[in-house]
């Protein structure tokens, strides 16, 4: 079928791919990345990407291979183009932002705001103007520094940061704000994994996984991937599972939508996966529900008991627990009180299928359970990820080869920045080694998070907004709500590579920042720098960009952080030497976070270091009792009325979080647009609706209705009473207030709409 689109003139809509990468991978990012960089600036830029002497990726967290056996081409079509879209030889400044009002870029979508290219000089938006206008770094950091000098209350600034962030940007950030008084340091996390860091902080006492990549291609007997699409997300563990498999691995994919990578893989690296059949990766395609998984790993762990039951010492392993764990009684008793009818009824898995899996885990001597935001942005997200916990322990899964927990970080960073105290409620143990480290006395009121940051804002509770990168305005729930809230502050600044809707989401006066990317080499009074990043299995890597910068005026995030740390203290920490010379901030950092001792000299080693993990290093769990918990978590469902449906939000194959590289998700079918719903067929049908339609989504909260326009229904084989619609554009219809509980984030998977057709 096909479909007119507003963005593109026409939306085409074919049946999803079945295979993965491959020939068409190849393509599409050489594509893009010539379209972008030219011939001779992409290879010079591709070739030292996820390279010990080059660049780390600034795309998503996965891991790289020793440095001995990575490829020539060590990237994925996805980091290619993440590559390219910052490395792009089209730029923008003074005379664009002359031609364009606010009024009139705001009606741009966010695609072609960034396709513009990159910012090349701080810009203004004075109280009142209708157009940003150039201003100098002096100037722009004294503005600053004033504002947050004139509030009555630290508290009253809010210092949100990207994933992308480098450890020594991050560390410098965290350390501004507490100097200034406050611990208001939201993050992407809090929008992301922190369900994860939350449940495993309580299961296992450490708030990350503790699986490495040779776990999984070298020793896991059996891989659970829960509520992850790595074909699109992290395209480069597809790659690994096929490793694995080859070894002799087996693979259960547990997801709502059925996903290409899942399928089949065709390794753009070998010549088998170019001309031959490629690999099939899962050997068990399991379609639950959306917010089914607390319900079907509480079936799973109700299936082992009963066979634990009938043969004693045959499925548990009981040394483990009785050593290394505690509740396990409890658990005990609520998995015999579960109800099979309910369990499938949540699930909407039959009771034979889950008992099937459950034969797969007794054959493994060894699981891993890999997951990402398909589990963490339910309401019940804490406790499912709990579950998946007491999954592990009943067979001694956690603290040995091939075997464990993994959550798979989103951005390239972004457990890195946590790692460095990018944490509204950082311990107290963390603060005392800051006091120690620099002399003042930190904060110690726990501050906002995401949800709470914007709920302030929206109060008129913040005076001043700073984002250390992202896209704050459309990668958070509720849109419209965030927008006004922002509109609130007095001043908003953006540390950013290229213009997002957020510049156009501003205070009484804002503030745009450029700065050097990931790729950009960064020169300071003591010479060429470079910055550490962590990746999701704990790995801290050096990386150097290779690139001159866009502009001479540029400036590194790092500078940009300790220029205004100067211009608002004086050198009172030693902010000037610190921006000249980062060895200093690493050294720093060596004396304030664990697991850094000798942080240059490792850092420096290709491949970097590994941080502590206990659980997996010597089964060391550090929770209040000293050992692992199991926990209770009664299976619990959304409530979802006749007639509606429950949304999952997902990405595109051709975007990395709220960026978007083009309008076509290839390996759903979609060509030349987003604003598309994938619904089951007889949900349709029931609804007196029929592929290609056209509809507005409108979702159900206690405080109204939010509604988004003119979406095309997609007959999808998700299951009955699920649909799913892309991230950002269905970030309007998530409530505020509809956060998971324990951890605050934002339910984008769980978004209760009807469909309404279009006016």
């Amino acid at each position: 079928m096909s479909k007119k689109s507003k963005s593109t003139g026409q939306l085409e809509v074919g049946p999803p791919k079945e295979a993965s990468v491959g020939a068409p991978g190849i393509v599409e990012a050489m594509r893009y990345a010539l379209t972008e960089m030219g011939a001779k600036r992409s290879l010079n830029t591709l070739l030292k990407l996820n390279h010990a002497d080059g660049f780390d990726c600034p795309s998503c967290a996965w891991p790289d291979p020793d440095p001995e056996s990575r490829k020539m081409a060590e990237f994925c079509e996805n980091g290619a183009k993440a590559v390219s879209w910052e490395a792009t030889r089209k730029h923008i400044g003074a005379a664009f932002f002359a031609a364009h009002s606010i009024a009139d870029l705001r009606q741009h979508d966010d695609h072609w705001l960034e396709e513009n290219g990159r910012l090349t000089e701080p810009m203004y938006l004075a109280p009142g103007a209708t157009h940003y206008a150039p201003i100098g770094w002096d100037e722009a950091l004294g503005l600053v520094a004033d504002r947050l000098r004139s509030m009555d209350n630290p508290n009253r600034a809010v210092f949100y940061t990207s994933g992308r962030t480098s450890n020594e940007a991050a560390f410098a950030y965290q350390l501004l704000a507490r100097r200034l008084g406050t611990n208001n340091l939201p993050d992407c996390s809090n929008m992301c994994h922190e369900s994860s860091g939350t449940a495993l902080s309580q299961s296992i006492g450490i708030g990350k996984g503790v699986v490495t990549l040779a776990d999984i291609e070298d020793h896991a007997d059996l891989i659970l991937i829960v509520g992850q699409n790595p074909g699109t997300n992290h395209p480069r563990m597809l790659t690994a599972l096929e490793t694995a498999k080859r070894r002799g691995a087996r693979i259960i994919a547990i997801n709502p939508l059925p996903e290409a990578g899942f399928t089949r893989f065709h390794n753009p690296q070998s010549v088998r996966g170019l001309i031959g059949r490629g690999t099939q990766i899962a050997d068990r395609l399991v379609p639950v529900r959306v917010n089914g998984d607390l319900a079907l790993f509480s079936g799973l762990n109700r299936s082992l008991l009963e066979r634990e039951d009938a043969s004693p010492g045959s499925v548990f392993d009981r040394d483990f627990i009785d050593k290394y764990c505690d509740g396990f009684d409890e658990a005990i008793a609520a998995w015999r009180s579960l109800d099979w009818a309910t369990i499938e009824t949540q699930s909407g898995i039959a009771r034979s299928e889950i008992e099937a899996c459950a034969s797969e885990v007794i054959a493994a001597n060894r699981i891993i359970v890999c997951w990402a935001m398909g589990l963490t942005q339910h309401r019940n997200a804490v406790p499912t990820i709990r579950e998946i916990v007491n999954f592990l322990l009943l067979r001694g899964n956690i603290g040995r080869p091939g075997a464990g927990p993994s959550p798979i970080r989103g951005h390239s960073n972004v457990q890195g920045d946590r790692t460095m105290g990018i944490w509204e409620k950082s311990p107290d143990s963390f603060l005392d080694r800051l006091k120690a480290e620099f002399g003042f006395e930190p904060p110690r009121e726990h501050g906002w998070a995401t949800v709470d940051a914007i709920r302030a804002m929206r109060d008129g509770k913040v005076d001043v907004f700073f984002a250390l990168g992202g896209n704050f305005a459309m990668a958070t729930p509720d849109t419209e709500v965030t927008e006004l809230a922002m509109a609130n502050c007095q001043l908003t600044v953006s540390v950013a590579t290229k213009l997002n809707r957020s510049h156009l989401c501003h205070g009484k006066e804002s503030l745009i920042l450029p700065c050097l990317g990931r790729t950009e080499r960064d020169v300071q009074a003591s010479g060429e720098q470079f910055v550490t990043v962590e990746d999701s299995m704990s790995m801290v890597h050096a990386t150097r960009g290779r690139l001159d910068p866009t502009s001479p005026q540029l400036r590194s995030e790092v500078a940009i952080v300790t220029g205004l740390a100067t211009a608002l203290f004086g050198e009172d920490l030693g902010w000037r030497e610190m921006g000249e010379d980062y060895r200093l901030i690493r050294k720093h950092i060596e004396h304030v976070v664990p697991g850094f001792h000798s942080f240059e000299e490792r850092a420096v080693q290709p491949g970097g270091f590994m941080l502590p993990r206990p659980p997996h290093d010597s089964r060391t769990f550090p929770t209040p009792s000293g050992k692992a918990r199991f926990t209770v978590n009664p299976p619990s469902v959304v409530d979802v009325p006749d007639g509606c449906l429950l949304l999952q939000t997902v990405r595109s194959h051709d975007q990395f979080n709220t960026t978007v590289y083009g309008l076509d998700d290839r390996y759903r079918g979609i060509h030349g647009g987003r604003r598309v719903v994938f619904v089951n067929e007889q949900d349709l049908s029931d609804r007196g609706l029929q592929d290609g339609d056209s509809v507005d989504l409108v979702s159900l909260w206690g405080d109204g209705e939010r509604r988004a326009k003119s979406f095309k229904t997609v007959k999808y084989p998700t299951p009955r009473g699920c649909a799913a619609a892309y991230f950002p554009e269905a970030n309007v219809l998530v409530p505020l207030d509809s956060t998971a509980e324990g951890s605050n984030t934002p339910t984008y998977k769980s978004v209760v709409i009807r469909l309404e057709r279009s006016a």
